[in-house]
C-alpha cells in the first residue's frame, strides 16, 4: 500500500537514496532539505522539494503524512570537535523541534538515521545494540541524545520509531552518490586518486593488530541501506523503540579496499602510511542480527568489489 512521507536531508547521500527508493515503491515523497550540505539535483525527480530548516518542520507537516524519515544532521566527526555548539543545536535541537512537530501533527511512526558513533571505541567486535554507548564526539553524542529522546517520546506519546544505526556508509544508487565536502569516507577520496584529483592516500597507521595492519571496517551498500529503511517502516511499532545496527557483519582494511579501487578502476593509486590517528579503533564490525530478525533485512550488495564499482561510475559522472 503506497504511503505519504517526509524525508528530512532528503538532498543528502543516503536521504536521496531513500527518497528514489520510496518514488520507486509507488509512495509519495516530500523532501525538507535547507541545502546546507544536500543538493538540489540530489532529489529525485517526482519528490515535492521544500528548501527549509528541520527546525521548522512544523511549517509544512500535518496529519496527512504516514511517517518521517529523518536524515537532517550534520556529520562530520572533525567539524564536531571544533564546533560542538552547531552540532547540538542542529542535531539534537532540530530533532526536538521536528519530534514536537509530529506529536502536534499526529504524525507517529519515525525512521531515525543514527551512527555506529554512538559506540564509540567498542569494547569487542561485533558490535551489538546491547552494547555500551561511549561516543567519543560530539558528532556522536548528539545522535545519542536523539535517541534517547526518541526513546523517552515513544514511550510518553505512543510513537512508533525505530533508529538505524549505520557502519561505513558506500556505494552509489545511479545517479546518486557521495560528494561530501570536505570529503572525509575512505572510498570516495582512493577514487579520487585513482581520478588523478589527489596524489595519494593517506593510510593512518599500519602497525593495527589486523592481518595487514590496516584498520578494518564494515561496509554497507547504500541501496542496502535504503532497503532497511523501506522495512523500517513496517517493522515500526506504536510505543516502542526499535534500534537496530546496519552492517554486513564482515570487515575490510584499508589496504584491501585500496587494492580493491587499483583493480576496479585499472589506475595506480599511491599510498602513504601517516601516523595513527587518534581514537581509531583496529576493527568495527557490525553485528547485524537484529535488523535480520526485526526488519527482515538482508543486504545483497555485500561484495566489495560492486561497492567500489558503483561508486566509481558516480564519481566518473560529476
Amino acid at each position: 500500500m503506497s504511503g505519504k512521507y517526509l524525508v528530512t536531508g532528503g538532498a543528502g547521500y543516503v536521504g536521496s537514496v531513500v527518497a528514489a527508493h520510496l518514488l520507486e515503491a509507488g509512495h509519495t515523497v516530500t523532501v525538507l532539505d535547507d541545502l546546507s550540505t544536500g543538493f538540489r539535483e540530489g532529489v529525485p525527480a517526482g519528490a515535492e522539494f521544500i528548501e527549509g530548516r528541520v527546525q521548522d518542520a512544523a511549517k509544512w507537516l500535518d496529519s496527512s503524512y504516514d511517517a518521517v524519515l529523518h536524515f537532517a544532521a550534520f556529520s562530520q566527526v572533525g567539524e564536531s570537535v571544533a564546533r560542538p555548539e552547531k552540532y547540538w543545536d542542529n542535531n539534537v535541537g532540530g530533532s526536538m523541534a521536528l519530534l514536537t512537530a509530529m506529536r502536534e501533527a499526529n504524525v507517529r511512526t519515525l525512521v531515525f538515521s543514527s551512527t555506529a558513533a554512538t559506540y564509540g571505541e567498542p569494547a569487542g567486535t561485533p558490535i551489538r545494540e546491547t552494547d555500551p554507548t561511549a561516543p567519543t564526539s560530539p558528532y556522536g553524542a548528539s545522535k545519542l541524545a536523539v535517541d534517547h529522546m526518541i526513546t523517552g517520546e515513544a514511550a510518553a506519546h505512543g510513537l512508533g520509531a525505530v533508529s538505524l544505526r549505520y557502519f561505513n556508509v558506500a556505494g552509489a544508487y545511479g545517479e546518486f552518490g557521495e560528494r561530501h565536502d570536505p570529503e572525509s569516507h575512505l572510498i570516495p577520496l582512493v577514487l579520487q586518486v585513482a581520478q588523478g584529483r589527489r596524489d595519494a592516500i593517506s593510510v593512518f597507521g599500519d602497525d593495527y593488530p589486523t592481518p595487514d595492519g590496516t584498520c578494518v571496517r564494515d561496509y554497507i551498500h547504500v541501496a542496502d541501506l535504503a532497503d532497511a529503511h523501506l522495512l523500517a517502516l513496517t517493522a515500526a511499532t506504536p510505543g516502542e523503540h526499535l534500534i537496530c545496527n546496519l552492517g554486513n557483519g564482515n570487515g575490510f582494511s584499508v589496504r584491501e579496499v585500496v587494492e580493491t579501487v587499483r583493480e576496479v578502476t585499472g589506475h595506480p593509486v599511491p599510498e602513504v602510511v601517516a601516523a595513527r590517528r587518534a581514537g581509531d579503533p583496529a576493527v568495527l564490525v557490525a553485528s547485524a542480527d537484529s535488523a535480520r530478525a526485526r526488519l527482515g533485512w538482508n543486504p545483497s550488495r555485500a561484495d566489495l568489489a560492486g561497492i567500489v564499482a558503483d561508486a566509481w561510475a558516480f564519481a566518473r559522472r560529476k
